[in-house]
Order: structure tokens, then C-alpha cells, then sequence
């Protein structure tokens, strides 16, 4: 056995099918990612086979022993589950024209391995592996592995052509694997571009998201923006862009892509760097020195990032988070107790926590002489952030130890008068008072002209109806 033979290490279940198709006289194999990942000595995130065995000869061997899912028949597909295992199984195949750029409008199925991984998308996925045949790799797709290049199977034009969506996922192998797109591919992906436009927005997101969770998404973006551009037009004016600001040494896009590289490899995160400064072309000024200012360029990049993101179907909490982290990338950063409780409570944990990322892959990314400037307040945020999570300290109107039954119980109406008194009590636990009964209700009952109806008090209007005129902690971030 050759030590590439040792790293495949395949599950029992998946063993299992490819000896009960061997057995049956049908030739099986290990296709595709499993075989990739395996090779770099991955574990492989799922299993497929590849077989001469046509769809019914497959329901039938395993259909009295497992649960078998006719997935796609039409194009040679079934799924077995074997040992809480899912694995599909598809039989050789060739494929007719691609009307649409995203299915075949049909399939011929073969008994030559041959035939079908020369209609794979790229060398590195069009490799197979048997337990009896060791690794069949027709195209150097090994080669392209191990020098790290990302190459078409066949002609690129028509492997893009058949599929535009592969252009996205040429860009998500680069940034998960740090591959470099070989010459030809990336001039068959630069030439086809346009056909990016008919791809679906949902499709396109979800390529996004694994595109921008890989280690290397800075990297992937950096020289490919006019293929980008052609789904996320608001991005085109950031490359080449000078900034004109001492505080920034990079071309715009430059340094958004050395954003995204700076933050966690999650894809909402990730996201809100993609966007996070795409509204600076919009919002530049220049003062008497000659630099150049982008005020306001947070709120306006929210509601472009909004709109791109309902074009691409987003769901509402991607949408969201999003939306608020380009938003609220550039404000002042807490530097008090009392602030950060409110920038906690109105955000929440996990939302903050990625704030407070974004905030410094933006700020690693700024000029080398002013960067450091800015690091403490950051460092001061952090540590107010994590203290007072620690406390579990209360931040929210829902975490006060009293509620409407409570000050109903203290002679105030119910109504709006409620929550209003409510937000007060939160303004007081913010700056001190401690959330317990007895001590909101001291501070309750210690205001000047109290009167639960509102009323006034000579010329001071007593808080009871002044309250239901204050902003909430929300509105006043």
C-alpha cells in the first residue's frame, strides 16, 4: 500500500456499498471532495460513489437493508443511509447541453469511469478511489493538488457555460484551500462573467457565504472583483480606489479584503466586511488639507448592503446582523460601563462580539503609524464587554427583577405609563441601582411630585407622564 493509499480511510457503511456493488459485478468507486479532501489528508465531510450500476440495480441491492432515498433519478442519483450516514450514489453518466447554465437537459448513462469524470468541474474533484483499484486520476488532478492550482476539467468556456455557478465555487476552493486559479480558467471565468447574472440569488448566496467562511476569502477576492462585480455591482467602485486619508495606506478594496481575512471565519461577520465600507465612494468630502472624509458612510453602507442582501434572498437574521455591524462598524467605541450596557442590550452578546471583531480586522487594517492609536479604546470596549457578561449583569428591560404586575401593585397604570417606567428603572440599574425589588422601587418612590396618573405638578411635570416622552436605550445609541 502507497502512502496515499493509507489516507483513505473511508467509513464502514460506505466499505459496505462499495463491496456489495463489487459483488454484485458492478464496478464502484469513491468520487469527487471525498477523494480531494482525503488526499490532503483531510476527513472528507461526506462520501460519494460513483458506479457502472444503474439506479435500480442500487434500489434493489440495498433497498431490503437500508433506508434508500431516490434523491435524483433522473440524473443517476440515490441516497443511502447506512449507519446514520448519508451517501450518494450516482451511476456514470454523460451529460447533454446545459440550456439553463445550471442543469444538464439530460444524462447518458455509461459503464466508463472514464467518461464521467471528464465531465467533472475541476481536475481536483475528478479523481476516484477504490479499495480494490487504488486512485484513478485521468486528468493530473493529484498534480494540480499538490502544487495547489485550481484547474478546469476539459475547455473552462464550457465547463462555465454548462454551469455558472462554478465560477463562484472555482473562487470558494481558493479560499477554503488556498488554491491559485491556473491561467486558462481564470480567462474562461473572466470571458463568461455575464452568465453569473443568471444564476438564482439564493444560489449565489449560499456560494458566498462558504466562499467568505474559508481561511484564504481575502486572498480569493483580492484579483477577481470584475467576476464579483457581476452579482455584487456595488462593490466595482472600490478597486483602484484611493482613500486620500492618512489613517489608510491601501486601495479600498485592498483593505477590505484584509478586513475580511482579519475576522472570524464566519460568514455573517464576514459579510459585514465585504460591505463594510461600500458606501465611501458615495461619501467623500475633503477638508482644507487635501484628505479626504467619509462621514456618514455607515448608515448609507447599511442600506446598500440591505438591498443587495434582499436581492440575494438573504433571511432575516442574516439580513439583520448584517445590516447592523456595517451600520455601526465606525461609531465610537464604548469606553464607559454604562455605555457598553447599552450597546449589550440593545445588540445582545453575539452580535457585540462580532462588533467589536469587525471593528479590529478594520483597524488592523488601517496605516502602520496610526493603527496603534486606536487599539487601546478597542481594548477598553473588550474588557467592559466581558466583564459585565461575566456579572451577567442586567441590560435589558426583560432582566429587571420587576415587571408590570410589580409596579401595577405600586399604584401605576397599566398602559403605556408601564413600559415607560420600565425603561426608567433600566436608566437607573445602568447607572448603579441595584436590580433588586426593593431597591427600584426606593428609587421609584424617591422622585420629586409623584403621581401615578401623570398629572402636573405646578409648572414641573412629574415623571409619571414624562416618562412616556423618553427615548428608549435603543433609541438613544
Amino acid at each position: 500500500m502507497t502512502a496515499d493509499e493509507k489516507k483513505f480511510a473511508p467509513p464502514q457503511g460506505v466499505l459496505m456499498i462499495l463491496n456489495r456493488l463489487e459483488q454484485a459485478g458492478w464496478e464502484a468507486w469513491t468520487v469527487g471532495g471525498c477523494v480531494r479532501d482525503s488526499l490532503l489528508g483531510k476527513k472528507p465531510s461526506d462520501w460519494d460513489i460513483c458506479t457502472a450500476a444503474p439506479p435500480s440495480v442500487v434500489q434493489a441491492l440495498f433497498g431490503d437493508s437500508c433506508s434508500v432515498i431516490p434523491t435524483g433519478l433522473r440524473h443517476g442519483t440515490v441516497t443511502i443511509l447506512t449507519e446514520g450516514l448519508p451517501v450518494e450514489v450516482t451511476t456514470f453518466r454523460t451529460e447533454g447541453a446545459y440550456t439553463d447554465h445550471r442543469r444538464p437537459d439530460e444524462v447518458h448513462f455509461v459503464t466508463d469511469l472514464h467518461a464521467d469524470l471528464a465531465r467533472r468541474d475541476f481536475t481536483v474533484n475528478a479523481m476516484a478511489w477504490s479499495p480494490l483499484r487504488g486512485l484513478r486520476d485521468d486528468f493530473n488532478g493529484q498534480a494540480d493538488l499538490e502544487a495547489g492550482v485550481l484547474r478546469c476539467v476539459g475547455q473552462p468556456l464550457l465547463r462555465f457555460e454548462e454551469d455558472a455557478l462554478r465560477m463562484l465555487r472555482a473562487l470558494r476552493f481558493c479560499s477554503q484551500y488556498g488554491f491559485i486559479l491556473e491561467a486558462k480558467t481564470f480567462q474562461g471565468m473572466t470571458d463568461r462573467k455575464e452568465l453569473l447574472k443568471t444564476v438564482a440569488g439564493e444560489r449565489v448566496l449560499t456560494e458566498l457565504k462558504k466562499l467568505l467562511a474559508g481561511p484564504w476569502a481575502g486572498k480569493a477576492l483580492l484579483n477577481s472583483l470584475s467576476i464579483m462585480g457581476t452579482i455584487l455591482p456595488e462593490l466595482l467602485p472600490l478597486e483602484g480606489y484611493d482613500q486620500h486619508n492618512p489613517h489608510h495606506f491601501l486601495t479600498l478594496w485592498e483593505h477590505t479584503c484584509q478586513v475580511v481575512d482579519g475576522c472570524p471565519q464566519e460568514a455573517t461577520i464576514r459579510l459585514a466586511a465585504l460591505f463594510h465600507d461600500v458606501a465611501k465612494p458615495c461619501c467623500r468630502s475633503w477638508d482644507k488639507t487635501g484628505a479626504a472624509h467619509y462621514l456618514g458612510h455607515g448608515p448609507l453602507g447599511a442600506e446598500m448592503v440591505q438591498s443587495c442582501l434582499q436581492r440575494l434572498k438573504a433571511d432575516g437574521e442574516t439580513l439583520r446582523q448584517v445590516t447592523i455591524l456595517v451600520r455601526c462598524h465606525d461609531n465610537p467605541l464604548p469606553q464607559t460601563r454604562k455605555a457598553m450596557a447599552r450597546l449589550l442590550g440593545k445588540l445582545g452578546p453575539e452580535l457585540t462580539q462580532k462588533l467589536l471583531a469587525l471593528r479590529q480586522a478594520d483597524i488592523l487594517a488601517h496605516s502602520p503609524q496610526t493603527k496603534e492609536a486606536k487599539l487601546p479604546e478597542l481594548a477598553q470596549a473588550r474588557e467592559l464587554m466581558e466583564r459585565l457578561l461575566e456579572e451577567q449583569a442586567c441590560l435589558t428591560v426583560s432582566q429587571l427583577v420587576v415587571g408590570g404586575r410589580e409596579l401595577m401593585a405600586w399604584g401605576i397604570p397599566s398602559g403605556p405609563q408601564l413600559g415607560a417606567t420600565l425603561r426608567w428603572l433600566l436608566e437607573r440599574v445602568l447607572e448603579g441601582t441595584p436590580n433588586t425589588p426593593e431597591a427600584l422601587k426606593e428609587a421609584w418612590e424617591q422622585l420629586p411630585s409623584l403621581s401615578p396618573k401623570g398629572e402636573k405638578d405646578g409648572d414641573e411635570t412629574v415623571p409619571g407622564k414624562a416618562l412616556g416622552d423618553q427615548p428608549s436605550v435603543e433609541e438613544s445609541l
